[in-house]
Protein backbone atom coordinates (compact mmCIF):
# COMPACT_ATOMS: atom_id res chain seq x y z
CA UNK A 1 0.00 0.00 0.00
CA UNK A 2 1.59 3.33 -0.97
CA UNK A 3 1.46 6.20 1.68
CA UNK A 4 -0.55 9.00 1.54
CA UNK A 5 0.11 12.69 0.79
CA UNK A 6 -0.29 14.53 3.56
CA UNK A 7 -3.16 16.95 3.44
CA UNK A 8 -4.42 19.02 6.47
CA UNK A 9 -7.39 16.66 7.09
CA UNK A 10 -9.67 16.50 10.17
CA UNK A 11 -9.36 13.22 12.67
CA UNK A 12 -12.44 12.02 14.14
CA UNK A 13 -13.33 9.15 16.98
CA UNK A 14 -17.31 9.46 16.68
CA UNK A 15 -19.01 8.15 19.88
CA UNK A 16 -22.36 8.22 21.13
CA UNK A 17 -21.75 11.58 23.38
CA UNK A 18 -18.52 13.30 22.35
CA UNK A 19 -16.84 13.25 18.98
CA UNK A 20 -12.99 13.52 19.65
CA UNK A 21 -11.35 15.76 17.07
CA UNK A 22 -7.41 16.27 15.85
CA UNK A 23 -6.53 17.77 12.67
CA UNK A 24 -2.85 17.75 10.68
CA UNK A 25 -0.86 20.45 8.63
CA UNK A 26 -1.12 20.57 5.05
CA UNK A 27 2.19 18.76 5.16
CA UNK A 28 1.64 15.82 7.63
CA UNK A 29 4.27 17.51 9.95
CA UNK A 30 1.89 18.20 12.98
CA UNK A 31 -0.80 15.82 14.56
CA UNK A 32 -3.00 18.46 16.80
CA UNK A 33 -5.61 16.99 19.79
CA UNK A 34 -8.76 19.17 18.99
CA UNK A 35 -10.87 20.11 21.74
CA UNK A 36 -13.63 17.53 21.37
CA UNK A 37 -17.06 18.26 20.98
CA UNK A 38 -20.12 17.34 22.86
CA UNK A 39 -23.02 15.36 20.50
CA UNK A 40 -26.26 17.50 20.03
CA UNK A 41 -28.73 16.82 17.20
CA UNK A 42 -27.10 16.78 13.73
CA UNK A 43 -27.89 20.14 12.89
CA UNK A 44 -25.84 21.83 15.66
CA UNK A 45 -22.64 19.13 15.35
CA UNK A 46 -22.48 20.29 11.72
CA UNK A 47 -22.47 24.11 12.54
CA UNK A 48 -19.67 23.68 14.69
CA UNK A 49 -17.68 21.23 12.06
CA UNK A 50 -18.48 24.23 9.21
CA UNK A 51 -16.82 26.90 11.57
CA UNK A 52 -13.98 24.00 12.21
CA UNK A 53 -13.60 24.07 8.55
CA UNK A 54 -12.76 27.10 7.86
CA UNK A 55 -10.81 27.46 10.45
CA UNK A 56 -8.33 24.36 9.05
CA UNK A 57 -9.64 23.99 5.49
CA UNK A 58 -9.34 20.62 5.36
CA UNK A 59 -9.06 18.24 2.12
CA UNK A 60 -10.44 14.93 4.33
CA UNK A 61 -12.16 13.29 6.98
CA UNK A 62 -10.61 10.76 8.46
CA UNK A 63 -12.57 9.07 10.65
CA UNK A 64 -12.40 5.75 13.02
CA UNK A 65 -14.42 2.63 12.47
CA UNK A 66 -15.21 0.48 15.63
CA UNK A 67 -14.72 -3.45 13.88
CA UNK A 68 -14.66 -5.99 15.94
CA UNK A 69 -11.75 -8.17 16.58
CA UNK A 70 -11.60 -10.08 13.32
CA UNK A 71 -12.03 -6.46 11.65
CA UNK A 72 -15.26 -7.47 11.00
CA UNK A 73 -18.52 -4.36 11.51
CA UNK A 74 -20.34 -3.77 14.36
CA UNK A 75 -23.16 -2.11 15.27
CA UNK A 76 -21.77 0.80 16.06
CA UNK A 77 -19.53 0.59 13.00
CA UNK A 78 -22.88 0.92 11.30
CA UNK A 79 -23.56 3.99 13.02
CA UNK A 80 -20.66 5.72 12.49
CA UNK A 81 -20.97 5.19 8.92
CA UNK A 82 -23.80 6.59 8.53
CA UNK A 83 -23.40 9.78 10.62
CA UNK A 84 -19.86 10.30 8.82
CA UNK A 85 -21.49 9.90 5.60
CA UNK A 86 -24.30 12.19 6.60
CA UNK A 87 -21.49 14.65 7.69
CA UNK A 88 -19.01 14.26 4.54
CA UNK A 89 -22.06 15.14 2.01
CA UNK A 90 -23.11 17.95 4.07
CA UNK A 91 -19.56 19.39 4.10
CA UNK A 92 -18.34 18.30 0.34
CA UNK A 93 -15.53 16.59 2.14
CA UNK A 94 -14.49 12.72 1.06
CA UNK A 95 -14.44 10.66 4.19
CA UNK A 96 -11.41 7.99 4.85
CA UNK A 97 -12.17 5.18 7.39
CA UNK A 98 -9.49 4.20 9.49
CA UNK A 99 -10.10 1.11 11.81
CA UNK A 100 -9.98 2.45 15.38
CA UNK A 101 -9.55 -0.96 17.29
CA UNK A 102 -7.76 -0.54 19.96
CA UNK A 103 -6.95 3.48 19.59
CA UNK A 104 -8.99 4.02 22.44
CA UNK A 105 -6.82 1.99 25.33
CA UNK A 106 -3.12 3.80 22.92
CA UNK A 107 -5.28 7.11 23.86
CA UNK A 108 -5.60 5.90 27.28
CA UNK A 109 -2.00 4.67 27.64
CA UNK A 110 -0.57 8.04 26.21
CA UNK A 111 -2.34 10.48 28.26
CA UNK A 112 -2.23 7.82 31.39
CA UNK A 113 -5.94 8.69 31.97
CA UNK A 114 -8.57 6.26 32.60
CA UNK A 115 -11.14 7.89 33.60
CA UNK A 116 -11.20 10.84 32.07
CA UNK A 117 -15.00 12.61 30.85
CA UNK A 118 -13.33 15.50 29.35
CA UNK A 119 -13.13 14.05 26.08
CA UNK A 120 -9.18 14.54 25.83
CA UNK A 121 -9.10 10.52 25.25
CA UNK A 122 -11.45 10.66 22.78
CA UNK A 123 -9.59 13.89 20.51
CA UNK A 124 -5.95 11.73 21.42
CA UNK A 125 -7.74 8.65 19.56
CA UNK A 126 -8.66 10.86 16.59
CA UNK A 127 -4.77 12.36 16.49
CA UNK A 128 -3.99 8.33 16.25
CA UNK A 129 -6.00 7.79 13.63
CA UNK A 130 -4.38 10.58 11.51
CA UNK A 131 -1.04 9.12 12.83
CA UNK A 132 -2.28 5.74 11.37
CA UNK A 133 -3.12 7.32 8.08
CA UNK A 134 -0.32 9.03 7.63
CA UNK A 135 2.25 5.83 8.15
CA UNK A 136 -0.33 3.86 6.02
CA UNK A 137 -3.23 4.89 5.09
CA UNK A 138 -4.26 5.29 1.27
CA UNK A 139 -4.52 8.37 -0.74
CA UNK A 140 -7.30 10.76 -0.56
Amino acid sequence: MKKPIPKSVIGLDIGIKRIGLAGCDPLGITVSRLKCIKRGNFEDDLEIFKDLCNLRNPLALIVGLPLDMKGRETKQSNITRKYAKKLSEALDLPVIYINEHSSSIEARERLNLYNDRSGKIDSESAAILIEQWLNEGPDI
